[in-house]
C-alpha cells in the first residue's frame, strides 16, 4: 500500500475538511452577530444571552440529552444535568452541561462525541429527507437550480425542519471539554496502525476496513457541508440587519 493508493481510497477526508472549515467560520460568525442584534435591541447582556439560547435551545437539549444517554448506555455515573446558559466571563457563553464521572478514554471520548453524531444523524435526515437540500447539488445549470430552490419551499413544514437543522447544526460540534479524551483515542488508533502495517496488515485494510472508513467520512463531510450551507443563508441577512441597527442607534458591538 502506497500513499497514493490510500489517498485514492479516502478521498472522504479532503471532502471532510473543506466542509468542516467553512462550517466553523459561518458558525462562529452567526453566534456572533446574532448576539451583537439581540444586544443592540436590548442594551442588556444577561436578555441577550437568554435570547440567543432560547433560538439554539433544541440543540443545546440534544447536545446534552446526548451526553447523558451515552454515558448512561456506556454505565458511566452521571451527576448534575442543566440547560440553564450562564457567561463564563472570558468571552464564552455555556449553553447547558451534563456532569459525568472520568472513564477510560474510550468511554469518555465517545460520551464527547454523542453531540456530533446524534446531531449528524439529525442533520443527515432533515437536510436530505424533510428538507431535500441533496436536489441542489449535481447540476450547474442555473435555470434547474432556480427551480430546485423554489421547490424547497414547497416542502411540507419547510421553515420548521430549517429551523431545527440550524438549531442542531450550530450546537452539535463538540466542545473543548467534550474533545479532552480525544488525543488519547487518536494516539492508540496511530498506534494499532502502525502495528498492523508493520505486521504486512496494510493491504487487507486497505481493502476490507478503508472503504467503510472512506464512506463514514463522505457522510459527515455531507452533514458539514448542508450545516455550513444553512449556516450561511442565515447568516447574510443577520449581518445586514445588525449593521442597519448599528447604522440606526448610533453604536456597535465589539
Amino acid at each position: 500500500m502506497n500513499v497514493a493508493e490510500l489517498w485514492q481510497t479516502l478521498d472522504g477526508l479532503p471532502w471532510l475538511l473543506v466542509a468542516l472549515l467553512p462550517l466553523i467560520f459561518f458558525q462562529r460568525a452567526l453566534h456572533r452577530e446574532l448576539q451583537a442584534v439581540f444586544l443592540l435591541l436590548t442594551r442588556r447582556a444577561d436578555i441577550s444571552i437568554a435570547l440567543f439560547s432560547l433560538i439554539l435551545f433544541p440543540g443545546v437539549l440534544l447536545h446534552e440529552l446526548s451526553h447523558f444517554v451515552m454515558a448512561k448506555v456506556l454505565r458511566v455515573r452521571t451527576g448534575k444535568f442543566s440547560l440553564v446558559p450562564r457567561s463564563l466571563g472570558d468571552g464564552r457563553l455555556l449553553m447547558g452541561y451534563v456532569e459525568t464521572d472520568p472513564s477510560d478514554f474510550l468511554r469518555d471520548a465517545l460520551i464527547g462525541a454523542a453531540p456530533l453524531l446524534a446531531g449528524g444523524v439529525f442533520v443527515a435526515y432533515a437536510g436530505s429527507q424533510r428538507l431535500g437540500l441533496l436536489s441542489l447539488w449535481g447540476d450547474f445549470s442555473v435555470t434547474l437550480l432556480v427551480d430546485a430552490v423554489l421547490a424547497l419551499f414547497a416542502q411540507p413544514d419547510f421553515w420548521l425542519w430549517f429551523y431545527l437543522t440550524l438549531a442542531v447544526s450550530s450546537t452539535m460540534l463538540p466542545s473543548s471539554a467534550d474533545r479532552r479524551a480525544w488525543p488519547g483515542l487518536v494516539l492508540v488508533l496511530i498506534v494499532v496502525s502502525g502495528l498492523a502495517l508493520l505486521v504486512g496488515a496494510g493491504p487487507w485494510m486497505l481493502m476490507n476496513l478503508a472503504p467503510g472508513f472512506n464512506g463514514a467520512l463522505r457522510a459527515v463531510a455531507v452533514v458539514f457541508g448542508i450545516s455550513g450551507a444553512i449556516h450561511f443563508v442565515v447568516l447574510v441577512p443577520v449581518y445586514a440587519l445588525r449593521r442597519l441597527l448599528s447604522r440606526i442607534f448610533g453604536l456597535d458591538v465589539v
